[in-house]
């Protein structure tokens, strides 16, 4: 296990528990981040989104708390691409720009299928403030990026989501580029004024493991916890060996048809597994494609 893995089941283990979580900023896995105010059922209206000169950006193990920040990641899903989240540990006084940071560090995040689209050798250039009313990140060497506009305004998406849920915050965010205000990034994202969230429902994947985080080690005693907009609060899952159903069943969220928290507990033999969650079809196949998200493991003896 590799000490970016150990970091998070460190930080999962120590931090105390929460409130409900909620879409949108954040939803710490059943511990971590506190939440913040739940988004709108879909079909109704969206809730409302609640220094000068570069300086530079702060080092996520240069000091402070050790705390876990949510950071947001695109994945292919049945349903086309949506934005995905996990929560890494750090050390910092400044979750906002260690959660950037984190984002822009890699490729991809612990779990290989949660992808960042950000051009290698972007970074950010100063620290992560608040500014007339809004968020303000400041970036460097962001290049070209997405060709495809969709897949350019979900990047951004990735961006929106993770700093305002490490600041618990739900203020639009203005991106500048090299200290200055692009009229659009890379050609087809307008970020010429603060950017707000994207409706969740329509940019989030609908089914969230938080916890364990990809390819872990964990006891025979297998707790599992996420997040989940799903109807009448069910959630399936199953527990996969060599490609075969081992274990499966059903888990409820505190409220349905909203983002609200899932746990469920499964005991295993020794061995490597695949832990998966999905939504309930109650269309029987005639609706979109099923949302799932699944997790590799490792049981110890």
């Amino acid at each position: 296990m590799d000490g970016r893995h150990g970091w998070v089941l460190v930080v999962l283990a120590l931090l105390g528990g929460c409130g409900n979580p909620a879409p949108g900023p954040v939803t710490a896995p059943p511990s971590a981040v506190p939440g913040t105010p739940p988004a709108p059922v879909p079909g109704t209206s969206a809730p409302p989104e609640p220094a000068p000169g570069p300086s530079p950006a702060p080092q996520p193990d240069g000091g402070g708390e050790r705390v876990a920040v949510p950071v947001y990641y695109v994945a292919d899903t049945a349903a086309g691409p949506r934005l995905q989240r996990e929560f890494h540990a750090v050390v910092t006084d400044d979750p906002a720009s260690a959660a950037v940071q984190e984002m822009l560090a890699a490729p991809t995040g612990i779990d290989p299928d949660y992808r960042s689209h950000w051009p290698a050798g972007s970074a950010l250039r100063g620290p992560v403030r608040r500014e007339g009313g809004a968020i303000v990140v400041d970036l460097t060497g962001v290049g070209s990026g997405p060709s495809d506009p969709h897949l350019a305004e979900l990047t951004v998406q990735q961006l929106v989501y993770t700093v305002q849920g490490a600041m618990q915050s739900t203020d639009p965010v203005r991106i500048l580029v090299d200290g200055s205000t692009e009229s659009a990034l890379w050609g087809s994202v307008d970020t010429s004024a603060p950017i707000g969230r994207g409706d969740p429902y329509a940019v989030r994947s609908l089914v969230q493991i938080d916890s364990p985080a990809d390819d872990t080690q964990v006891g025979r005693e297998v707790e599992v916890s996420g997040e989940a907009a799903v109807w009448e609060a069910t959630v399936r899952w199953a527990v996969l060996r060599d490609g075969a159903v081992v274990r499966e069943g059903v888990a409820s969220t505190a409220e349905g048809q909203r983002f609200a928290p899932f746990a469920f507990t499964v005991t295993l033999e020794p061995g490597q597994y695949t832990v998966r969650i999905s939504e309930d079809d109650p269309s029987d196949g005639e609706g979109r494609p099923v949302l799932s998200d699944d997790k590799r493991v490792t049981v110890s003896g």
